[in-house]
C-alpha cells in the first residue's frame, strides 16, 4: 500500500478527530442555527464531490472504453441508494435530537443507537475517498491531486460533523473524553470502507465506474434523507442553505483547482 493512499484515507478520519475534540472547549451544547450552518456545509460537500469527484469522473471513464457512457453512472447510483435504503431500515438508530429511533427494533443504548446513526452517515464518505484513491492508483480519469481534494473535502466537512456528533453525546450525560472517543469512533469505519472498496476495486478493475457511481448514490442518500431535513427543520432554515452554498463551491472548486 502506497504513501499517497493510507494519507487519503486517514485524512477525513483527521477530520474527525478534530470536530469531536470541541467537546473539550466547548462549554455547552451546540446552538441550533450553528448546527444548521454546519449540516448544510456538510450537505453541500457531499453534493458537490458526487457529482464532480464521483459521477463525471464514472462517465468520462467509460466513455474512454468506447461503451455507453452513463450506463454504469445510472446503475451504481441507484444502487448505491438502495443500499444506503437497506442498512437505514435495518440498522437500528437514533439521530441527534431525536427521541425515536429507527431501523429494527433493539435493546441498545442511546449512546449507542448514536453511534449507529453516525456510523451509517460516515460509511459512504469513506467508499467515495477509497474508490477516488483507487481511480487514481490505476490511471483511471483520476488524478493523485484530484483523490486528495476528495479525502481534504471529506475531512473538512468531518469538522463539524465530528462535533455534531460528541456534542450530543455530552448532552446526553458522557464525560467529556467519553465523547470524545465515541465522536472518534464514528469515523473509523471511513478508513476502513475506503480499504474495501480499493481493494474490491484492485480485484474487479472493469467495475470501477459502477463503483464511482455506487459511492455517490450512497452518499446523496445521506444528504437528502438525512442532512438536508435535519438543517431545514425549525426557523432560520435559510442559514442552512448558506452553509449548503458555501459547502458547495468549497469542494466544487477544490475538486476544480487540484483535479
Amino acid at each position: 500500500m502506497t504513501t499517497s493512499l493510507v494519507i487519503g484515507l486517514l485524512v477525513p478520519l483527521a477530520g474527525t478527530m478534530l470536530g469531536s475534540s470541541f467537546v473539550f472547549f466547548m462549554r455547552s451544547e451546540m446552538s441550533a442555527g450553528l448546527q444548521k450552518v454546519l449540516l448544510g456545509f456538510a450537505s453541500g460537500v457531499m453534493v458537490a464531490a458526487s457529482v464532480w469527484s464521483l459521477l463525471i469522473p464514472s462517465i468520462e471513464m467509460e466513455s474512454s472504453r468506447g461503451a455507453w457512457p452513463v450506463g454504469p453512472a445510472v446503475m451504481g447510483f441507484m444502487a448505491g441508494i438502495g443500499f444506503l435504503l437497506l442498512v437505514d431500515a435495518l440498522t437500528p438508530h437514533l439521530h441527534p435530537g431525536s427521541k425515536r429511533p429507527e431501523g429494527l427494533r433493539a435493546r441498545l443504548s442511546k449512546t449507542a443507537m448514536l453511534s449507529l446513526a453516525v456510523t451509517i452517515h460516515n460509511l459512504p464518505e469513506g467508499m467515495a475517498v477509497g474508490v477516488v484513491c483507487a481511480g487514481a492508483s490505476q490511471g483511471e480519469q483520476i488524478s493523485l491531486t484530484g483523490a486528495l481534494a476528495v479525502a481534504i473535502g471529506i475531512a473538512i466537512q468531518n469538522i463539524p460533523e465530528g462535533a455534531i456528533i460528541s456534542m450530543p453525546m455530552r448532552a446526553a450525560g458522557n464525560s467529556r473524553w467519553r465523547s470524545f472517543l465515541i465522536g472518534t469512533l464514528s469515523g473509523v469505519v471511513e478508513p476502513i470502507g475506503g480499504l474495501l472498496v480499493v481493494w474490491l476495486a484492485s480485484v474487479f478493475v472493469p467495475a470501477l465506474p459502477y463503483m464511482l457511481a455506487f459511492a455517490a448514490g450512497a452518499m446523496m442518500y445521506v444528504v437528502v434523507e438525512e442532512l438536508i431535513p435535519e438543517a431545514s427543520q425549525g426557523a432560520h432554515s435559510n442559514i442552512g442553505t448558506i452553509g449548503f452554498a458555501i459547502g458547495f463551491v468549497l469542494m466544487m472548486v477544490m475538486d476544480v483547482v487540484m483535479g
